[in-house]
């Protein structure tokens, strides 16, 4: 049985030292998060970028989200794929699999982000236990 939570959430983006210096496309990040609502938590992760002037690129990410989904306490870790096409997004975000532990052990699931045009940012997060 799928279950479905969501909120609301801020986050920090903040640039880190990147590993590879000779291309000035490549980006890293790191990233913080606090997410409201029906999963009340907060988050650290690393993000890898790289861009184009086309408007085309992509990125990667894992973060580690702990607190509490729908009053069940633990924590999971997020796996992000996405890319950018000529200004079309992509975005993938699902639950890294045997990464829940505490009460959200055996926890899958996918995440989609929405961004307002005022620039807040909400989650609506499908997810399941393991039987």
């Amino acid at each position: 049985m799928t279950t479905r939570a969501a909120g609301s959430f801020e986050v920090k983006l903040n640039l880190l030292e990147s590993y590879n210096k000779n291309d000035p496309g490549f980006g890293r990040r790191s990233i913080d998060k606090q997410f409201h609502g029906d999963l009340e938590a907060s988050s650290q992760g690393e993000m890898l970028s790289v861009g184009s002037a086309s408007g085309s690129g992509g990125y990667v990410a894992i973060e580690r989200v702990s607190g509490s989904l729908h009053g069940r306490k633990g924590s999971f870790a997020l796996q992000h794929n996405a890319t950018m096409t000529q200004g079309a997004p992509y975005l993938n975000i699902i639950v890294v699999p045997g990464s829940g532990n505490g009460e959200l052990t055996g926890l899958n699931g996918s995440m989609r982000i929405n961004i307002a045009p005022g620039g807040a940012h909400s989650y609506e997060f499908d997810y399941s236990f393991e039987a």
